[in-house]
């Protein structure tokens, strides 16, 4: 039984990306939102749900709102990391449908790419966080090291199959003129880019830049009125399993994209054979692979033959991060956002060379932490 139209996204937009050393957080935010509301057809005075997760301010939504001059009569600032934004995109629904609100935006920014010239002092490390990087574990990619060891240990994943992942997704980079890495790359570059944390190479880990993002969510009534199609929220899921990598329950199995993809497939009453485009956070190429086995694309331990081939890259049956993704188009610290900006505009039929052709359900997964959290949402086209 289809989902009901309750809510649909109806604007979205990036900010500045790259490096942006004379923009703070609070600029790229505004940007992205104004040209998000631009693009519905909305201002800022018709917003009244607040929506925002960073790791800049105190109270970032107080802070926020204050600079955008809105007064929001809903907020929520969750931060559950890189899926932090699909989880907004379900909280919006749900406050929609309560009658608490008509019109959301939801907003990031981050100069972390500018910031390490900075030389800020890093955070301090609590509770069980203390017992891993004090002893040599680098965060985040020492954690997802870990689980990509175990995987291969279990299922016989190699190096070869997480690089299909990498040059697949720059091969939609090469087609996006935003996208920060354009250069064609081949399995051989992966496997020959520096050690990072092995079995993760240079080239298997996402980019470090500064750039923001926003996203309008409006209440079906109001969806029908904005500039442009509405893209319906169709399903939602969401979950977290843990904080630290030593207490992950399965090093193999990414338990929380598990419950949410289920949740969210549930609720849209779809399955994984519906989905046209996917939209699938890689922070590094383990955790697309442990994504889509736990999302139901694949078997466990399927996960590195289901992208072998290319099978994800232009032209391929299974139309992946058609963006660039975190590895080649941005990725300014928690990249969630974009993943919702990305499927909008398949959806829309926005996005030119890298368009997927008759493209009508897709789905965008955040991942946060070290494979801790996770959010799905099921986006889908009149």
């Amino acid at each position: 039984m289809a989902s009901p139209r309750r809510a649909a996204i109806v604007g979205v937009a990036e900010s500045d990306l790259g490096r942006t050393p004379d923009k703070t957080v609070l600029q790229l935010q505004a940007q992205a939102a104004r040209a998000a509301l631009d693009d519905a057809g909305l201002a800022f005075a018709d917003v009244d749900a607040l929506f925002g997760a960073g790791n800049w301010a105190w109270s970032p939504n107080l802070m926020l709102a204050e600079y955008l001059g809105i007064q929001p009569r809903y907020t929520d600032s969750t931060n559950i990391g890189g899926a932090s934004f699909e989880a907004h995109i379900g909280h919006a629904l749900a406050g929609i449908e309560a009658g608490l609100f008509e019109v959301a935006l939801i907003t990031y920014g981050s100069t972390q790419r500018s910031d390490r010239s900075r030389q800020r002092a890093p955070a301090a490390f609590k509770l069980t966080e203390q017992f891993e990087p004090l002893f040599g574990l680098p965060t985040p990619v020492g954690a997802y090291a870990l689980a990509a060891m175990r995987h291969m240990h279990e299922y016989g994943t190699t190096s070869e199959q997480l690089a299909e992942v990498a040059v697949a997704t720059r091969k939609w980079a090469v087609m996006n003129e935003k996208a920060m890495m354009r250069e064609p790359i081949s399995i051989d570059d992966v496997l020959n880019s520096r050690w990072v944390a092995e079995p993760l190479h240079l080239l298997d880990c996402c980019l470090v830049t500064d750039g923001g993002g926003a996203v309008v969510v409006a209440s079906a009534d109001r969806a029908h009125s904005t500039r442009k199609p509405p893209v319906w929220i169709l399903g939602h899921g969401e979950s977290h399993t843990h904080n630290t990598i030593a207490n992950m329950p399965d090093l193999a199995s990414h338990r929380s994209a598990i419950t949410s993809g289920k949740a969210a497939f549930t609720m849209a009453g779809l399955t994984p054979a519906d989905i046209d485009v996917a939209e699938i956070y890689d922070s590094f190429t383990i955790t697309v692979v442990m994504t889509l086995e736990a999302l139901g694309f694949c078997a466990p331990g399927e996960g590195g033959a289901f992208v072998s081939g290319q099978r994800t890259a232009p032209g391929g049956p299974f139309p992946m991060n058609t963006n660039g993704g975190g590895l080649s188009y941005c990725h300014p610290g928690m990249y969630g956002i974009f993943l919702l900006i990305e499927a909008t505009r398949q959806l829309r039929g926005e996005c030119a060379a890298r368009q997927v052709e008759g493209a009508r359900v897709a789905l965008a997964h955040g991942t946060g932490g070290v494979l801790s959290s996770a959010a799905t949402v099921i986006l889908g086209k009149d």
